[in-house]
């Protein structure tokens, strides 16, 4: 039996996904979590043979998990199953390890797929997905013009912002400043709709 962890804040979604999984005959669905910061206990509770893992979850992203996974359950293969199929989502999950990236509105027979692939050691992603992810380039931003974005999200001021991430508030301008230029936006809160449109953020 392949054992597998389901990550899915939405509670439907996630009985829909246990149930349809379940129902293979060689799958077994032996932890579900609607968190992303409970994802790596679950799994090394666990063991699963293949993680499921939405990317926007509560407490922690899946990709930010799924390199935590990567560390400490390494025999674990991670999925991205998603209904934002964003290209820049797609190279942060392979960044991060995972063995494959598809999205929600996909037939389940193709999802049971994937995660037999992903067991067998092979790669599996969306084709559309792997082709807008082509053209669109590599993320531009750097981590710490990402860390200033995304701390920008609630309208916290610079001075907020300085203070979250340990920087001066020249810095912190500079960083937000550089990544408006490269999203091609008027403000920062514009950048952020850019970049998280992208799956830069």
């Amino acid at each position: 039996m392949i054992r597998v962890l389901l990550a899915e804040d939405q509670g439907m979604m996630r009985g829909a996904l246990a149930l349809l999984l379940g129902m293979e005959p060689d799958i077994e669905v032996v932890a579900q979590v609607a968190r992303g910061d409970e994802i790596v206990d679950a799994a090394l509770l666990a063991r699963p043979d293949v993680a499921l893992l939405d990317i926007e979850l509560p407490g922690r992203s899946g990709l930010d998990a799924a390199a935590d996974l990567r560390t400490e359950a390494p025999d674990c293969r991670v999925l991205i199953l998603t209904t934002f199929g964003r290209p820049g989502y797609l190279r942060r999950a392979m960044e991060a390890g995972a063995a494959g990236f598809l999205v929600k509105d996909g037939p389940v027979e193709e999802l049971a797929e994937a995660v037999r692939k992903a067991l067998r050691g092979e790669t599996v992603i969306d084709p559309a997905l792997a082709a807008a992810a082509l053209s669109a380039g590599p993320n531009p931003l750097t981590g710490r013009e990402r860390d200033a974005l995304a701390a920008s999200v609630d309208g916290a001021t610079i001075a907020d912002i300085a203070a979250s991430l340990h920087l001066s508030e020249s810095t912190v301008r500079n960083y937000l400043s550089s990544a408006i230029g490269k999203t091609g936006t008027r403000n920062r809160m514009e950048a952020v709709r850019a970049a998280r449109r992208q799956g830069w953020l």
